[in-house]
């Protein structure tokens, strides 16, 4: 398969691929978070660009749109724009075109977009979306006149269905809403997999090795963080997966101010000041809470690493139990 290729901007596409003789098939959105829906979206296109020996592809923004148009109504995003990279060379994409979004290009109509960048740049042979797609200035293009634009330029268009989970709708705001509310693990099945934090490793107050058990502190990319509180977690660092108990908050027993994310890794003991991290977040087991001092929030951790234990000890039974038909 080709290396997957992010490309930022239409002339970088045609550098890359216009010689080639192929056409693109692709979906066109902000896929934040890369959801199931988003997923299901983009499995058909590439079943239909495999199908065809076309080109795999992605139309995303950067900034996310409202950030240009309603920057008072802009979502905290699920993701880092690496992030939403990653995954769509995982899911086996062969581009990315990232388009900065700006006023120029908010202001395109639906039909110039189409003719300009689709048709003229991309030689586009089809175009997969869910059903309420939108697109050009003020939003005033939808499906209907994707198609109409399909029919008139050459391309075909598919509608695909929304992914539905308890009656609702998967979206990037569902997805949002769980992570803000601590609702990790349902957020986890409308993701696919469990929402993530990655950054940096930063120091700490040392507290944790001295007073109470040793954390590794995160300095977090995203901008969605989960709801304040104590939660089973897993943890890459350097190649590995540790499972972990990580607290989201102020650290209320010390007096704290500023927002904190510390994980203990279990079958972890080296000291590590530096380097990435990602935070898996599986389940939320309570609220933080002020402690009257270090011995009692001691008791309470040890407490939350049982719980935490216990948390991935059932998981393991559930997932070992056999299939039945």
């Amino acid at each position: 398969m080709s290396t997957f290729a992010v490309l930022r901007s239409t002339a970088e596409w045609a550098a890359r691929f216009g010689s080639s003789g192929r056409r693109a098939v692709l979906s066109v959105g902000s896929f934040d978070g890369l959801h199931l829906g988003h997923q299901k979206i983009l499995r058909q296109v590439i079943e239909t660009a495999q199908a065809e020996q076309n080109i795999a592809s992605v139309i995303t923004f950067d900034p996310h749109p409202l950030k240009v148009l309603r920057p008072g109504q802009a979502p905290p995003l699920v993701e880092t724009i690496n992030q939403r990279m990653e995954r769509f060379a995982a899911m086996g994409l062969e581009a990315a075109l990232v388009l900065r979004f700006d006023r120029s290009l908010a202001g395109l109509s639906a039909e110039e977009f189409v003719r300009g960048v689709l048709v003229e740049e991309l030689k586009t042979a089809a175009v997969l979306v869910g059903k309420n797609f939108r697109f050009g200035h003020r939003q005033a293009g939808n499906v209907e006149t994707l198609t109409q634009l399909g029919r008139r330029f050459g391309f075909s268009v598919q509608i695909v269905e929304p992914v539905m989970i308890d009656g609702d709708f998967v979206s990037s705001t569902g997805v949002r809403n769980a992570v803000a509310e601590g609702r990790v693990s349902y957020a986890a099945r409308l993701l696919g997999r469990p929402f993530a934090l990655t950054g940096e490793i930063v120091r700490g107050a040392g507290r944790g090795s001295t007073v109470l058990f040793p954390t590794l502190n995160l300095a977090p990319e995203q901008e969605l963080l989960p709801k304040v509180g104590v939660y089973a977690t897993e943890t890459y660092l350097d190649g590995r997966l540790y499972r972990s108990a990580t607290n989201v908050g102020f650290r209320p027993t010390f007096d704290g101010t500023l927002l904190g994310i510390e994980s203990h890794l279990f079958d972890f003991s080296r000291e590590t000041t530096k380097g990435r991290l990602e935070v898996r977040f599986w389940e939320r087991l309570r609220d933080e809470k002020k402690f009257s001092g270090p011995a009692e929030l001691r008791s309470q951790i040890a407490a939350d690493l049982r719980e935490v234990r216990d948390y991935f000890r059932r998981r393991d039974l559930a997932a070992a139990q056999p299939v039945r038909s």
